[in-house]
C-alpha cells in the first residue's frame, strides 16, 4: 500500500488543527517547479484555506496562474484557491485588517488578473471557468455579461459555470427558475444553492418537492434543505422536523441547521414589523 506523502495528511487533518508552519510548507511546494504534480495541485487546494492564506500564498498562487507554461490543472486549481478569500474579503470590506489574512492591494491584484485572464480566448477552457467562478465571490460589473455568455452558449461546462456563478452574482433569477428544470444534474444543484441564496419564492414549489420526494439524491436534497430556511422560514420547521431526526447525520445536521436559521429569520421580520409600526405610529 503506497505511503501518503506529507501533503496528503493534511488532507486528512482539519485546518484548525494544522502545525502554525503549515503555510510555509505549502508555500515552499507551490514554488518548487521540481516538486512533483500530485504534490503542488494539493498544496494549492491546501493554501486556498483562509488558517493560512496570506500575501505570500496568494502571490504564489497567481505566478502559477499566469504562467502558460504550467499544468492546465494547476492553473484551474489555483484559481478557485483565490475565491474563497475574494469572498472574505468582499464581505470584511477592510474595517479590520486582522478580520482578512490578505492585504487591500494584494485583493485588488487578485481581481485585476482574474479579470485580466478570463477576457484572454488564448488560455485553456478549464482554467477560464475556474477564473470566472473564483471571480464572482467578489462581484463586478464585468461579470454579469461574462455570465450571460456563458449561460447562454448552450455548453454544458460553461453553463454549469453559470449556473454556479448566479449564487454570487444579482439579477439572475430567470436563469436560476429555468435551471432548476434541468436534466443535468450538477446544474440542478448548482441552481438549488443560486435559488436559497437569493431566497427566490417562485422556487419554493420544487425546492418543497425536492425536500419532500425520498427519492432526492442525497447532495441535491442537503442543497433544498439549505434553501429552505431562507425561502420560505415559516414553513421550514415543519417541512424539516421529520429530517431533522434522520438516521443519516448529514441530513439530520443539515436540517437542525436550518431549522435555526428560519427560526432566526422568523425573529428579525417580528422586529422588523415592530419597528415598522413604531415608526408609524402604532405602538406607543
Amino acid at each position: 500500500m503506497k505511503e501518503q506523502t506529507d501533503l496528503e495528511n493534511f488532507l486528512d487533518t482539519p485546518p484548525w488543527e494544522w502545525p502554525k508552519n503549515a503555510g510555509n510548507r505549502f508555500l515552499e511546494v507551490l514554488i518548487h517547479r521540481g516538486a512533483s504534480e500530485s504534490d503542488r495541485l494539493i498544496a494549492a487546494e491546501l493554501a486556498g484555506d483562509l488558517v493560512v492564506m496570506n500575501d505570500k500564498l496568494a502571490d504564489a498562487l497567481m505566478a502559477i496562474l499566469r504562467r502558460g507554461d504550467e499544468p492546465e490543472e494547476l492553473r484551474a486549481k489555483t484559481a478557485i484557491s483565490l475565491g474563497p478569500v475574494l469572498e472574505q474579503a468582499e464581505i470584511n470590506e477592510f474595517d479590520d485588517p486582522d478580520d482578512t489574512p490578505i492585504t487591500e492591494r494584494t485583493f485588488h491584484t487578485i481581481q485585476k488578473l482574474l479579470h485580466k485572464l478570463y477576457v484572454d480566448d488564448g488560455i485553456p477552457k478549464e482554467v477560464r471557468r475556474r477564473v470566472l467562478e473564483a471571480a464572482v465571490r467578489s462581484p463586478q460589473d464585468w461579470q454579469r455579461d461574462a455570465i450571460r455568455k456563458a449561460y447562454s452558449s448552450g455548453d454544458k461546462d460553461w453553463m454549469l459555470t453559470a449556473v454556479f456563478a448566479m449564487r454570487w452574482v444579482r439579477g439572475f433569477d430567470a436563469q436560476i427558475l429555468e435551471a432548476l428544470q434541468s436534466s443535468d444534474a450538477e446544474i440542478h444543484y448548482e441552481a438549488v444553492e443560486a435559488a436559497g441564496n437569493w431566497e427566490l419564492e417562485a422556487a419554493w414549489p420544487h425546492i418543497a418537492r425536492l425536500v419532500r420526494d425520498p427519492a432526492t439524491p442525497k447532495p441535491l436534497l442537503l442543497a433544498a434543505i439549505g434553501a429552505t430556511g431562507g425561502i420560505r422560514p415559516k414553513e421550514a420547521g415543519e417541512m424539516l422536523s421529520e429530517l431533522a431526526a434522520s438516521d443519516d447525520e448529514d441530513i439530520a445536521e443539515a436540517a437542525t441547521e436550518a431549522i435555526m436559521i428560519a427560526e432566526g429569520r422568523e425573529d428579525e421580520d417580528f422586529e422588523d414589523e415592530e419597528e415598522d409600526e413604531e415608526a408609524s405610529g402604532w405602538i406607543n
